[in-house]
């Protein structure tokens, strides 16, 4: 990671690590490494519904014009739809002003290049060194060479109209309850899925800028649990403030998470015979009953480090086409760059109405192995040095050596946050809690 980057973008406590002043030097900077002989860089920036958003998209938007580049404000949309329409609209960069499935206190930027990708390291790192070191001078333009706004007045179209282009099988006959998070997808999830022809009862669409992620969404589906139960529906969906991931729920309530739809789309793709190399990319947290599923139906799987963006990028070097991560971030290349929680959605469903089945049947094909994930909270610079600790990295080894063979031990700092994650995976859950629970409060006496 890096000094203002994490695995996601910048991200912090908004007006005080985030402030408009560092906003609006991300604005500054990213427009200077994009600058074009022929024009004015244009970025495209999209937002979600967290209250600091008009602030920041004012302070970055200032940052643009200021040295001369064109902002083009798309508004309340999904992250992936920046993505998207970077490449649609052929702009120079998209920006979008979102902390995901973070809390409303928080905000980020996460600047995707004209190619709908994460900004490469080096050109993170040059931004970085423009904001923080003032390595680069800042030139000023005046008179007609300053920038200008333009309001995008079709980008949720246009993203919608997209999203259909991707499956081609309507959902008349479904019943769904759609949990919006009260974030970005909370006119267009419902929206779209209407229009392709399913019933749909949205829950938790009525944003107020404070409400985002609060106690709903894909971090907090137990709500939609209840509500698919109650309602007698066949499936439903919770995504995150960004609508960037999706966490699935069946006719029964059960969960349907991030390992278990890979492996259903995945399969799908290679009965299909559009699955790349037949292979599927999870991360180092995907579930052991992910590896079993795949293998056994005669799939390759290849893991990286947590994080979507190590995922693209083994995608990327190596010619896969479906990956993605437990928490519900999952790539279609063949679609989108980055995580897509609608699109996903409509993959998912549409694999629903050709096999006929419910998904409760469909993720049987996966069994998953009890996992215990629990949060130690430390100080950033305790993030960074636990595993220098010799305690800790005993007593990690003392747990590795008790569970070989009949599970794992995982221990990782956060991209985003102050914790470090203490992930333990095996047959007992009763024990696996209390290993975990006992190694994050050892990790939080030694680094706090």
């Amino acid at each position: 990671m890096g000094r203002l980057f994490g695995t996601d973008g910048v991200r912090g406590l908004a007006n005080e690590t985030l402030t408009c002043e560092l906003a609006y030097k991300i604005g500054q900077a990213t427009v200077s490494v994009l600058k074009m002989a022929k024009h004015k860089p244009r970025i495209l920036v999209g937002r979600d519904t967290r209250l600091s958003g008009d602030m920041l998209e004012a302070a970055l938007v200032a940052g643009i014009c200021s040295v001369g580049g064109e902002a083009r404000i798309a508004g309340v949309i999904p992250t992936p739809a920046v993505a998207y329409l970077a490449r649609h609209y052929k702009t120079d960069a998209g920006v979008v002003i979102s902390a995901s499935h973070n809390s409303m206190e928080y905000n980020g930027i996460k600047i995707f290049n004209n190619q709908g990708y994460k900004l490469p390291d080096e050109l993170e790192e040059r931004i970085e060194s423009i904001v923080l070191d003032n390595s680069e001078e800042i030139v000023y333009p005046t008179g007609v060479d300053i920038g200008r706004v333009v309001r995008v007045k079709n980008a949720v179209r246009h993203y919608e109209e997209f999203l259909k282009s991707t499956i081609d099988v309507r959902l008349d006959g479904l019943k769904l309850v759609v949990d919006c998070a009260n974030g970005a997808a909370s006119k267009i999830a419902p929206g779209i899925l209407s229009q392709l022809g399913a019933e749909v009862y949205p829950i938790y669409d009525e944003p107020d800028g404070i409400n985002i992620n609060s106690l709903c969404g894909s971090t907090y589906p137990e709500n939609l649990q209840e509500y698919v139960v109650e309602m007698g529906a066949d499936v439903g969906l919770a995504f995150d403030g960004d609508a960037d991931r999706l966490i699935a729920v069946d006719e029964r309530g059960k969960i349907v998470d991030g390992d278990q739809m890979l492996v259903i789309c995945g399969l799908d793709m290679q009965k299909r015979g559009i699955l790349k190399k037949n292979t599927v990319v999870g991360t180092v947290m995907s579930n052991l009953g992910f590896d079993k599923a795949l293998e056994k139906a005669g799939c390759n799987v290849v893991k990286t480090k947590v994080g979507d963006r190590y995922v693209l990028e083994k995608m990327l070097e190596e010619g896969y086409n479906i990956g993605g991560e437990q928490s519900g971030h999952i790539i279609f290349l063949d679609h989108n760059t980055t995580g897509d929680g609608i699109l996903t959605a409509l993959q998912l469903l549409s694999v629903v109405k050709r096999e006929n089945k419910k998904l409760s049947e469909l993720s049987k094909v996966m069994e998953k192995f009890p996992q215990v994930l629990v949060n130690a909270k430390v100080s950033e610079e305790g993030k960074l040095t636990y595993n220098q600790d010799p305690v800790i990295q005993e007593e990690i080894k003392r747990m590795e050596d008790r569970f070989a063979g009949e599970g794992r031990v995982l221990v990782r700092a956060s991209g985003t946050e102050p914790l470090i994650r203490v992930m333990i995976e095996g047959k007992d859950q009763r024990e696996i809690e209390e290993y975990a629970v006992g190694l994050a409060k050892l990790i939080e006496e030694r680094l706090n």
